[in-house]
């Protein structure tokens, strides 16, 4: 397994060497838990985008397991350096592209608003200690990126994050009832998922979607329908 750092002894994202397109991390799974929220054949036609780039894992599943077209925006050119010199990730393609630009700014460009349905935002510097964007505009800006069908994952971790805050925060932006959040991960990783449109589908058609995505893509989806619960019942 290949990791990359940032300086620091923490991970910004790991790789099996064996396997350079499988997802290792449990929360990085859980990024992909949008899925349970529309039909399978339906994500290929999807557009999906990472806000943060990490090791390219998101993106290269995005790609090569959903087939889907993909963006991801990273601030750091070494770290997109180094996901094509020791993260298997390939050169920009027609279905895929790395933007280089401060995600923050990026997304106030009007060619991105309504047209993403996997928003997935993991933006961390080298401390690793809190998101670097966590602002109710921020989240506001994300939410206008979506199709009706869209959401957003969002990982939440570090010494100085508040679960509390963030999510507060989120239910300003995408209303209380769209807005579900996973059980921490044993390494303190807490995923939050917000639909630009709050919909609640039934546990059994949430278990049907889950079990074609384990059979198509080998994710632990049936988990996430046991771990996951909208913050409002």
């Amino acid at each position: 397994m290949r990791h990359l750092h940032l300086g620091t002894e923490w991970i910004q994202g790991s790789m099996y060497l064996d396997n350079p397109v499988g997802l290792v991390h449990e929360y990085v799974q859980r990024m992909m838990a949008w899925l349970l929220f529309v039909e399978p054949d339906t994500v290929p036609d999807r557009l999906a985008m990472q806000l943060g780039l990490g090791a390219g894992s998101l993106t290269k599943f995005c790609v090569r397991e959903l087939q889907m077209k993909t963006t991801a925006i990273e601030l750091n050119p070494q770290v997109l350096a180094a996901c094509r010199g020791w993260f298997k990730l390939p050169a920009d393609n027609p279905r895929q592209q790395v933007v280089l630009a401060d995600a923050a700014e990026e997304i106030l460009n009007p060619k991105w608003w309504g047209l993403i349905d996997a928003l997935q935002v993991d933006l961390y510097d080298h401390e690793a200690a809190a998101p670097v964007l966590d602002s109710l505009p921020f989240y506001n800006h994300c939410r206008r990126l979506l199709t009706p069908e869209g959401c957003m994952t969002l990982n939440l971790f570090g010494r100085a994050s508040s679960f509390e805050r963030s999510v507060e925060k989120l239910s300003v932006a995408f209303g209380k009832p769209a807005v579900w959040a996973f059980k921490p991960t044993r390494e303190g990783n807490t995923v939050v998922l917000a639909q630009h449109t709050a919909c609640r589908p039934r546990r059994e058609l949430l278990m049907t979607r889950a079990n074609a995505i384990e059979a198509r893509w080998g994710l632990p989806a049936d988990k996430w329908v046991r771990v996951c619960k909208p913050m409002l019942p």
